[in-house]
């Protein structure tokens, strides 16, 4: 019968399990579909686990939909006391996201939830306190205060840690209670659990960042359990450090004489005297040995702790840790040349780019900043920043920006390559990479004429750009031409070839940005070479069709024509511009209405013009003196054109030029405003606009596109300035017990304590002091022969020992006898009568 029952059992739970699974598997399959209101209610009134678990699943479900789930709080919280874990998991869940609606109901389950604070289990008591602290109802502050205060010194760290998460959430209810929130949080950041001291550290940054005399104590031990905790504790923590360093450690440095790099300049300064320095006394002079004085960065030894325990950090998975890393050491570690914490920083940076496309911009953006102030790191992996196939819009312009900053500092054989890449993706069909590839071409040529000033790259630069301008899409050659622009106002004295080349291409160009750039360079540098002067001819030609062009071309053309006749203007003699101003008594107006129009040759060639109308009102020797040159006639016909023009501004702009030019002989304040020397551009590298953010932070992340201020988003924190010397914390505060000073008996393990307790007792009672006093300490063969000499000891005063104690116990029996005699002789002679 036994064996039957068995098989009887087991078929039952076989048929339980089968019946379970198949209810779990239903649930799943139908759980997307939103039962009624009084079926969910009658789930949560069951008296089954089950069902209640099921009609809490549905109800979490419809919260995620954005559904209205709050009619069914009170059958839920009525399961608050249930005994399953899971049941009362989901019951905290609903009470959390529903608590200020229902703040009645909500204050009605916390007695509940105290119980569950006594409960054996830790996992229920963490799960108790996280619930009640988030519960965010004011008139439960001070129960949460008071069991924040139970749990810090309870036995489970989950618990702690449970506690030092509810101090931000009982300050954002009450922040009266911040000075008991201290105390409670001071003595969770000295906890023995890494994870605990996370999220006290977590804690920290958010209720008291600037309370950096809690940290002094707990620095070296918060560094050592650096590398234990979890990827938020890691970020809260190198958050912290890097605000604590800045505020505790000042950047000292010491001049150091190291070797001139120059070595052209050593052989020059040897050379310049052999003889002298060999038969003077007097040393020889730092130019003479080729020494230079540098600064050189002192580290705090407590910095220098801090910067060793971060490196293990660079192998973490987590994109954001290494992120975090790299901008600790930027922000506190000396730069390159002087330490290797920055680049050791570079190679898991680059790693990064072969992650998820969310991560790679972040990374690229940080990388950017990084290599404003550093780019020699990143040079061995250039290569990594050349563009993919498969990259986005923004990483292939962040890319393309970090070549240009790593161009000035790279060998010929890695610039060629950088070019190559520019020159290729400049040919591209994306308007926005087309722009970016030229863009980085003029910055590429920029940068190396102020490193190495010989202009070499920088004329092969403008050899790429110019062949641009043979290319059918118009936002490539505007885009060529607006570098070609700056690089020319850079040296205009070795472009002078450049300028008429491109004038040439006015006949074929048709963009009108690309056209407007070219007669703004053709009235500025053409006249900076007399005989090879074609601004005149040039204008001559554009009039022709000044009709039919762009108002921003037309702009530039009265811009030229002012230019031509006020350089016209300064060449002719005094007495002649005096004559003019007698002949234009009548005013500009009186100029311009009796010049005659010219009629200009049908062959749009570079031929002279004829005049077909002659003034009536001017004299004849203002029409014998005007007659020889074209170009006043030129310019009045210009006047004339853009006097009937339908755009306001180009009219306005007319006649400001007509009147600076009113006067031929007082031409001071128009050479001034149109012929003054231009200020050089300079192109910045998009990342600049950025620089004012800290690394990082989401405002980096946005930039500038973003409409941000210096401010940057909400919350946004800059790193701090590094504290003056003199006004740093003293750095005893910051020993542990780990320095040895300043021991905390409690905080040691029971075992070390009662080691320490007995090395104590053999130092008092063998008369040794320890090193303190000098006396060198004993080794394990000292002590060895000190017990073979105590045995050997033993042995003899065991035998004198026997020897005493057999003397002894004779005599006391030959006393003992003695007075038993006594005694005899006593009680004989009371009983007589």
């Amino acid at each position: 019968m036994e064996p039957i029952s068995r098989i009887s059992n087991i078929l039952d739970a076989a048929r339980e399990l089968t019946i379970e699974a198949g209810a779990l598997s239903s649930a799943r399959k139908s759980s997307t579909r939103v039962l009624p209101a009084a079926q969910i209610k009658k789930l949560l009134d069951s008296k089954h686990e089950r069902d209640v678990l099921e009609g809490l699943r549905r109800v979490i479900a419809m919260d995620y939909r954005n559904l209205p789930t709050l009619t069914y709080f009170t059958p839920i919280i009525k399961n608050i006391a249930s005994p399953s874990l899971e049941v009362k998991k989901l019951v905290y869940t609903y009470l959390l996201a529903h608590a200020e609606a229902e703040p009645q109901n909500a204050l009605m389950s916390i007695n509940t939830i105290v119980r569950s604070l006594s409960d054996p289990n830790p996992q229920l008591r963490a799960l108790a306190l996280r619930v009640m602290s988030g519960i965010r109802v004011p008139e439960v502050s001070q129960i949460v205060s008071l069991y924040i205060k139970r749990s810090v010194g309870d036995m489970s760290p989950f618990v702690r840690r449970a506690a030092a998460l509810a101090i931000p959430k009982c300050y954002r209810l009450d922040p009266a209670q911040l000075p008991e929130l201290l105390g409670y949080l001071e003595t969770l950041l000295g906890d023995r659990q890494y994870y605990v001291t996370a999220a006290a550290v977590i804690a920290f940054n958010e209720i008291c960042p600037e309370r950096i005399d809690l940290i002094h104590k707990h620095y070296r031990s918060l560094i050592r359990k650096l590398v234990d905790m979890d990827e938020w504790g890691q970020l809260a923590t190198l958050k912290l450090m890097t605000v604590y360093a800045r505020k505790c450690f000042p950047r000292r440095t010491r001049k150091v004489k190291k070797k001139r790099r120059d070595e052209s300049d050593i052989t020059k300064a040897s050379t310049t005297d052999p003889i002298k320095g060999f038969y003077d006394d007097e040393p020889a002079s730092e130019a003479d040995s080729g020494l230079v004085e540098e600064e050189e960065i002192i580290l705090d030894p407590d910095l220098a702790l801090l910067l060793r325990a971060l490196h293990p950090l660079l192998n973490s998975r987590n994109s954001p840790v290494i992120l975090a890393v790299a901008r600790t050491y930027v922000y506190l570690a000396p730069p390159p040349p002087q330490s290797a914490y920055i680049s050791s920083s570079i190679p898991p940076l680059v790693a990064l780019l072969r992650g998820p496309v969310s991560e790679r911009a972040i990374a690229l953006t940080n990388m950017v900043q990084i290599c404003l102030a550093h780019p020699e790191p990143f040079l061995p992996y250039y290569t990594h920043f050349l563009i993919s196939h498969n990259d986005e819009p923004d990483a292939r312009g962040l890319k393309l920006e970090i070549l240009t900053l790593l161009f000035p500092h790279a060998s010929a054989a890695q610039r060629s390559l950088i070019l190559a890449e520019l020159a290729h993706f400049s040919q591209s069909t994306d308007p926005g990479l087309v722009r970016d590839a030229v863009r980085a071409l003029g910055r590429c040529a920029q940068a190396s004429s102020d490193s190495d000033g010989s202009g070499a790259t920088s004329a092969k630069c403008l050899r790429l750009l110019l062949a641009q301008l043979n290319s059918p899409h118009a936002a490539l050659v505007a885009e060529s031409l607006e570098v070609i622009r700056h690089l020319i106002q850079r040296d205009p004295q070795a472009h002078r070839g450049t300028v008429i080349q491109l004038a040439k291409n006015l006949d074929t160009l048709t963009a009108s940005q690309a056209r407007a750039s070219i007669v703004w360079l053709v009235g500025e540098f053409a006249t900076l070479d007399a005989e090879n002067n074609v601004a005149a001819d040039v204008l001559r030609i554009l009039v022709k069709g000044f009709a039919d062009e762009d108002e921003g071309v037309k702009m530039q053309i009265v811009l030229l024509g002012a230019k031509v006749y006020l350089h016209w203007l300064n060449s002719q003699p005094k007495e002649q511009t005096d004559s003019m101003k007698e002949v234009g008594n009548g005013g500009s107006d009186t100029m311009v209405s009796s010049t005659p129009i010219p009629q200009l040759e049908e062959d749009g060639g570079w031929g002279s013009m004829e005049n077909d109308q002659t003034s009536q009102n001017e004299s004849k020797e203002a029409s014998a003196a005007t007659s020889s040159d074209p170009i006043p006639t030129l310019w009045m016909y210009i006047l004339l054109l853009t006097r009937y023009d339908t755009s306001y501004d180009l009219r306005d702009r007319a006649r400001l030029y007509k009147s600076l030019l009113s006067h031929p002989s007082s031409t001071s304040l128009a050479s001034l405003l149109l012929l003054a020397p231009k200020p050089v551009p300079h192109v910045p590298s998009p990342g600049e606009n950025k620089a004012g953010y800290a690394l990082g932070s989401a405002s980096l992340a946005l930039g500038t596109e973003a409409g941000l201020g210096s401010q940057g988003v909400r919350g946004y924190e800059s790193v701090p300035a590094w504290i003056k010397e003199g006004e740093q914390p003293d750095a005893r505060l910051r020993d542990d017990e780990s320095s040895g000073g300043t021991q905390n008996r409690s905080a040691l393990p029971a075992g070390d304590r009662l080691d320490n307790a007995t090395r104590q007792d053999i130092g008092v009672s063998s008369g040794i002091a320890g090193k303190a006093n000098g006396v060198k300490e004993k080794t394990l063969d000292d002590w060895l022969a000190e017990d073979e000499d105590d045995a050997e000891d033993d042995t003899e005063e065991g035998e004198t020992e026997e020897e005493t104690e057999e003397e002894s116990e004779e005599e006391t029996s030959e006393e003992s006898e003695e007075d038993d005699s006594d005694i005899e002789a006593k009680e004989s002679q009371r009983l007589v009568p």
